[in-house]
């Protein structure tokens, strides 16, 4: 037995300890279960897994600590009143946040962070990491880390204007369908069956065949494909307020459409529209980065990560995970802005902890 298993053994048997005289169940949960896992592991795999296991658990362990100083940050710099909700939130939600706050500035200073430019050759296919490339080059020689970094404003950027547009459509019909009521209503209603019925990705390929693969044609068609889930949701949420007293008074008042959706049904309706926003831009930003991965997405030689998966994938076959690393960074995105949406609804529900 070497002496990495016994100290591995040592600290998480003696935190259990500790935890456990000091009545601290759920840090006696978490090491005293990682112990029994780490037994099983072992037994199976032997020092090669605990090993794994530990650098696991660092890692983890790692997220908390930068999760929970990213937390205390926002709510020193926060309102009184935002910083007692941030106060409330859970170590994943500031996680979240931590990640989206990341993948912005990587967007917004790419240029000043990334150490090479986004199409500039400097080295040869395939290059292994080195002084100058952290993460190696790619299938023409190009900086892998510094198209991670463009990616970042590309991917995103593309992503964020699509949901952008798709909710601005699909929440303005949801309220104008609510307000109005009958035809228009039942109109609007029927339209967004007709556009769900069609397989999203289906109709994306078909819209960037016809059309061209070209920027504003992936936004418009994003935003035809997803504007029909808000309006349901918009003419859900619109259509429970609009039945308030306070609405009927003012429209005894005279008061008209524009004003009744501004001033009274707007403001009733924010909480969940705005977690549906971060549900509606992971699902955009995952077709986004599909529709890369397909050809048909943000085209050569724009960094985007769904084609730097596409792109890289014969390294694969060679055990490199390079090819892993843009897709890591979809996954880790789409984890984070679900961690803070399932936050949001908890709070918009009004449960309790």
């Amino acid at each position: 037995m070497s002496w990495f298993v016994i100290i591995y053994y040592t600290l998480l048997l003696g935190t259990s300890c500790l935890a456990a005289f000091f009545n601290k169940r759920q840090i006696f949960l978490v090491a005293f279960g990682l112990t029994l896992v780490s037994f099983i592991l072992g037994i199976i795999g032997g020092p090669a897994a605990l090993k794994a296991v530990a650098i696991c658990a660092a890692l983890l362990g790692l997220a908390a600590m930068v999760s929970y100083a990213f937390r205390e940050f926002l709510i020193q710099i926060a309102s009184d009143e935002m910083g007692k909700e941030l106060r409330t939130a859970p170590m994943t939600a500031a996680f979240g946040m931590f990640v989206m706050f990341t993948y912005a500035v990587m967007g917004v200073f790419a240029p000043w962070i990334a150490p090479h430019g986004e199409a500039e050759v400097i080295a040869s296919a395939f290059a292994p990491p080195d002084q100058n490339m952290l993460l190696g080059a790619d299938q023409l020689g190009r900086d892998m880390f510094s198209r991670i970094i463009y990616g970042a404003r590309n991917s995103v950027g593309l992503a964020l204007a699509a949901t952008i547009a798709a909710f601005v459509l699909g929440a303005l019909a949801g309220l104008l369908a609510a307000t109005k009521g009958g035809w228009f209503d039942q109109f609007m209603g029927r339209v967004a069956d007709v556009i769900m019925s069609i397989p999203s990705l289906i109709f994306a390929l078909l819209m960037l065949s016809i059309f061209g693969p070209h920027i504003h044609v992936i936004i418009i068609a994003v935003a035809v494909i997803y504007a029909p889930r808000v309006f349901r949701l918009t003419r859900a949420v619109a259509g429970n307020v609009v039945v308030m007293d306070y609405i009927e008074a003012a429209k005894l008042r005279g008061e008209g459409t524009w004003y009744l959706i501004r001033r009274e049904i707007l403001p009733n309706s924010t909480a969940p529209l705005v977690a549906e926003f971060g549900l509606e831009f992971c699902f955009v930003f995952l077709l986004v980065a599909g529709l890369s991965f397909l050809g048909l997405g943000i085209q050569p030689p724009t960094a985007d990560w769904g084609s730097m998966v596409r792109e890289n994938a014969t390294l694969i076959s060679f055990g490199d995970i390079t090819p892993l690393i843009p897709a890591a960074a979809i996954a880790l995105l789409t984890v984070g802005v679900n961690f803070v949406v399932d936050w949001m609804l908890h709070r918009s529900s009004g449960l309790k902890e």
